[in-house]
């Protein structure tokens, strides 16, 4: 070993970055943090990755929805119904 080692070119943080991935500072309500650190706790996954899951799921349903939401505005204009407005006219 070396009596001294040249750290000047050295990060801080992890060693291998993972590939797509930032690291940010968010606040959460603790209730929600609590939930999710106990759901870590019982399926082994890691509460942040949970929390990632969460998210993805959540941007993936609404992207569906509001495709599902146009395909029928466009079936309804083809069979010349219309869009029904919030009073069912």
């Amino acid at each position: 070993m070396r009596r001294e080692y040249d750290l000047g070119a050295a990060e801080r943080g992890a060693v291998a970055k993972e590939a797509g991935k930032l690291r940010i500072t968010i606040m959460l309500d603790s209730e929600i943090l609590a939930a999710f650190r106990k759901r870590a706790e019982n399926t082994g996954h890691g509460y942040q990755t949970l929390i990632n899951q969460a998210l993805s799921e959540h941007l993936a349903n609404g992207q569906l929805e509001d495709r599902l939401r146009r395909v029928v505005r466009e079936e309804l204009c083809n069979q010349g119904g219309g869009i029904p407005n919030a009073m069912g006219e």
